[in-house]
Formats: structure tokens, sequence, C-alpha cells
């Protein structure tokens, strides 16, 4: 990427300023000054932001194992392959665990990457890592120190839609966050609990979908809402203060109340209202906290939301294991035990989401990705000296991604590790690919720069090329 020199423009009316986005919900909560030239580079760039495409990410935050999902490996010694073994899908060469018959059966309809990696092995730092495509400094931060990639679609594609969240998600993840985009690029959450980001491994899911059996109310929505954004007051009341120099103080109370709108807007009542839904579609997901997750995430795409994200977490039978979360080590859970439970929930689930995609006409333009922030190591351990239960440890040298829908070419498996799932060996690719493509079905131009806290002008990626077998 190159920065060249530009000449300046010269001043712009209010009317410019309003029309390039420079009051901005983001701008106003990031800093005093405007992206004015990021914005104009993206222009120049020829960006065409894609005003349909959206995306569900189903987040197994933990780091889910490729040997027990879509990476098996029957012929490896005992103690790397594990107790589940492999299943044909319907597409020849493509095969799953024995856990996902319903999948196995619908293999046309996604793609499993077998070959992505990174460099941070520890659960923030590796959320940060693959969903902003930058290492992070700190070793385990809270906090994205890059904005993720929910936040960067929410800041280019901000413009698009008025009365409906762009990015929604049913809690913060440990090692996400907007970063200095400002929080009002942060996902709306109705439901969050700072718990998710401490680090805390035991904490119960947290759903997207209301109490009142899925309802959400206009009113409660925009209570929620406003209550975890009471931070962004000290921020305007500054911008405030700038903007009274100028005499533009109306831009600020503008866009104030748009943020209101949106928020009580009756279009997003009615997204938030699973009791809009036939009984037999709430049977075919199941009524289970994945079921209604995933069934919700279908609702908010199709009335506007352009990215959804949940973490996949599931509470297991006390026998099984303490977390709620896939971090399967031996001292958090029985690695088998844990995936017995876990599995035939998600096969429920799941299938029942991608099937509604494709019947819905909605495959084209919404992508599904399930991962999380790394793999698991191909060799079982017994770290836990009481139960001597089995168990696998953090893995980024490898890990399996499943992707459905989204325009992309399905029915294929991209990409390979070793004989015993420890590095890819064909069609190696940094993490950051997927954001590419991500990136690319957006229409997000990943050479356009945003500012850091320091004035330090940011890509969006610095490396990763699209998956081209993807597209």
């Amino acid at each position: 990427m190159t920065h060249s020199a530009t000449r300046c423009r010269g001043p712009i009316d209010r009317r410019s300023f309003l029309k390039i986005g420079g009051l901005s919900l983001g701008a106003l909560s990031s800093g005093l000054s405007p992206d004015l030239a990021g914005l104009l580079a993206a222009e120049a760039a020829g960006e065409a932001l894609d005003k349909d495409f959206s995306v569900i990410l189903f987040w197994a935050n933990g780091g889910p194992s490729h040997l027990e999902t879509f990476d098996m490996k029957p012929e490896a010694p005992a103690e790397y392959r594990g107790e589940f073994r492999p299943i044909s899908t319907n597409v020849p060469g493509m095969d799953i665990c024995e856990l996902l018959p319903n999948l196995a059966r619908m293999g046309e309809k996604y793609s499993i990457v077998r070959s992505l990696f990174h460099n941070r092995n520890e659960h923030s730092g590796g959320t940060c890592r693959f969903l902003s495509g930058y290492t992070p400094k700190a070793a385990n931060p809270a906090d994205a120190e890059y904005p993720e990639l929910g936040s960067v679609v929410a800041k280019r594609l901000e413009d698009q839609v008025e009365d409906i969240p762009l990015f929604v998600a049913n809690t913060k993840f440990y090692g996400g966050g907007p970063a200095y985009l400002g929080a009002a690029y942060s996902a709306f959450m109705p439901n969050s609990n700072s718990i998710t980001s401490s680090g805390a491994n035991r904490y119960d899911p947290v759903p997207l979908f209301g109490a009142k059996d899925g309802q959400l109310s206009a009113r409660e929505t925009a209570l929620a809402s406003l209550r975890k954004r009471n931070s962004l007051l000290s921020e305007f009341d500054v911008f405030r203060r700038e903007l009274d120099r100028s005499g533009s103080m109306d831009a600020l109370d503008k866009f104030r109340r748009r943020a209101v709108a949106m928020l009580t807007s009756p279009r997003t009542a009615r997204a938030f209202d699973l009791t809009k839904e036939p009984e037999s579609v709430h049977q075919r997901y199941g009524k289970t906290h994945w079921g209604r997750s995933l069934l919700l995430s279908r609702r908010l795409v199709e009335h506007g939301a352009r990215f959804v994200q949940m973490q996949a977490t599931f509470r297991l039978k006390k026998e099984n294991g303490r977390t709620s979360n896939w971090d399967d080590h031996s001292v958090n859970a029985d690695i088998f035990k844990a995936y017995r439970e876990r599995m035939p929930v998600f096969d429920q689930a799941v299938p029942a989401l991608i099937n509604d995609l494709y019947d819905r006409g909605l495959n084209e333009k919404v992508l599904f990705i399930f991962c999380g922030e790394f793999g698991r190591t191909p060799k079982i351990r017994h770290q836990d000296k009481a139960t001597k239960r089995p168990g696998r440890d953090h893995w980024a040298r490898s890990m399996s991604i499943f992707l459905s829908g989204g325009g992309l070419k399905m029915g294929q498996v991209i990409g390979a590790t070793n004989s015993r799932g420890e590095d890819p060996v064909r069609r190696v690719m940094n993490s950051n690919c997927l954001l590419s493509t991500v990136y690319r079905r957006f229409g997000v131009n990943t050479e356009h720069h945003f500012f850091d806290n320091t004035g330090r002008p940011v890509p969006i990626l610095t490396d990763g090329e699209p998956i081209s077998e993807l597209l």
C-alpha cells in the first residue's frame, strides 16, 4: 500500500462535509478530527460497497478442535486421532466428524478451509489477531488493539441504513472491540455481559434474544443500547464544545437523534421478535441457545443487519466439563464427552440455518462462518491429575474454517494439514486470507486506512489475499 501525496482540495462547505460522513457517529466518538483523508482515498480507489451482503459469524470462543470436527486424522496414532471416526458427506472427498450426520447430507451447501494459521496462541490475543488481521502488542488484551471485522464493516457501511443496527452481537468477545474506531462502532448488544471479556470461561451463554420468549420490544432495545453507550456522552460533550465554535451544533444533535431513531424503530423491533416465527421453524432449529440464536441471526440479516456475531457458548453437564466455551483442556473438560454433548445440538441448529438461507434465496447474499480463534493441539493431553481425562490445548498453527453461502463456491475442501493435523501442507494461508475474502464480498477496500489514537494511518489489512477457490 502506498500513501501518495494529493493536492489539498481546499475548504469544503457544510453540505459536502455531511455528505462524506464527516459528522458520522463514529467520527464524533473517536476524536475531533474526522477521517476525511481516508474517506477521499477510498473514493479515489473506487470502493464499491455491496448493499445487500451480510455475514453471520458463529464464533466458537475458546478454540474448536479441527480434529474433532472438519479435519479428522483416522490413520494417525491413537494419541492424535481421538475417539471419533470420519464419515463421508454427499460430496466426494469431503469427510467430517461422525457426530455431524445432518451436515454430512448437505456437503454441497458449504465449504471447509483446512489450512489457515496465525501466530497468537492465547485466547484474547488470538481473537484480536484473527478478527483484526493484526498481532496485538499485549499478551492478553481484554479489548482489541485493532478494530475487529464487524466494527470495520459497521464503519465502512454506516451510511447504508439508518433504522437498524448494522453490527449486532450477543456479547463482546475477549480480545474483540472497535479499538480506535470508537465506541460507536462496537456491536449493538442487548444483553451483553462484561464477564465475556474478562478471560473467565465458566459464564452462562449470553442470549441475543429477549426474555419474553424471544421478543425484544423497541423500547427495551433502545434502553439497553443507550445504557451501554453512556460512555459516549462525555465524548459527545467535548465535541459539542468544539462544534459550538464553528456554529455546527445542529449536526451533533442530528446524529444523536439518528442513533435513538435506529434503536427505537419498528424495523429493529420486528427483527428481534422471534414470536413471529412459526412453531415448525422453532422446532427445526431447536429450542436451544444455539437454535434460537441462529434463528434470530437469520431474522436480523433479513431485516438489514450486515454483521451478526454470536458466541457459540454451551453449558456442559458437570460430569463432562466445567466450562461453557470450547477451551477443552484436560483441566476444563473431557474433550470427547464434551463433543458428544455439544455436537448433536450443533448438527441441528447449523443445518437448519443453512437450509433456511438456501430456501429463502439468501445463500447468495448471506455468508455463514463457523470458527474460533485457533485450533487445538493434535496430540491429546492429560494434565488433570485428578481425573486424567483427555483434552487438547491451544494451537494456532492450524485450524479449520466452515463457511456456507455468501455467493461463494460451496461443496469443496480447500487446503490440507499433515498426517497428524499439526501444520498446513497444501494451500497454506495466513488467517488474513479469510478476512480479505469477507472484505472483498462486502466491497471494502482493504487498503483503506483509519487513523489510530496517535494519528497514525493504519490500513484495514497489510497482507492476505482473498481465497481464490471461494470466489
